[in-house]
């Protein structure tokens, strides 16, 4: 193997930092208690599971870059990267993001998750409005039915009895 191969580039420096993330999402959640669910899972399952992806991505990742690979270059169809930033729609996706994490306690999940998910569906061009209200709905609820009956996670019931 030549010495190039094990000189520094920016695949190893992501491959390096996908592994750390992984690590410390496990670490992190080691200190996570609580009991279980219905389901007999509880709230570290899902972290470990992301964090140990992560660490076995990483690690192939690492040894992949060690070996002499790299990455493939861009060669995306539909990106202009001369395009200007379409700064209207940052805003809107921000501002959203923003108005459901004031409001989440008031509105509570299922309103507060509803509207977020019809909101940056119409912000980034759902065509049919109807379907993304329903569709949002159906995530809303289904979210907090995974979340609450799931995982054991309490929610805000907000203006919603629940």
């Amino acid at each position: 193997m030549n010495r190039r191969s094990w000189s520094w580039r920016p695949e190893l420096g992501l491959a390096v930092v996908v592994l750390v993330l992984g690590v410390l999402v496990v670490v992190g959640t080691l200190d996570v208690s609580a009991a279980a669910s219905q389901l007999g899972i509880g709230p570290r399952f899902f972290p470990v599971l992301v964090g140990g992806a992560m660490v076995l991505i990483g690690l192939f990742y690492v040894a992949d870059v060690l070996r002499g690979g790299r990455g493939d270059p861009e060669e995306s169809e539909d990106v202009d990267a001369e395009a200007p930033t379409d700064w209207r729609s940052l805003g809107l996706v921000s501002g959203i993001f923003l108005a459901f994490a004031a409001l989440l306690d008031l509105l509570g999940w299922i309103v507060g998750a509803s509207l977020l998910f019809f909101g940056l569906s119409v912000a980034l061009g759902a065509g049919n409005k109807l379907r993304a209200a329903v569709i949002a709905v159906v995530m809303g609820v289904a979210t907090y039915l995974l979340f609450v009956n799931g995982l054991g996670v309490r929610l805000p019931g907000g203006v919603l009895p629940l």
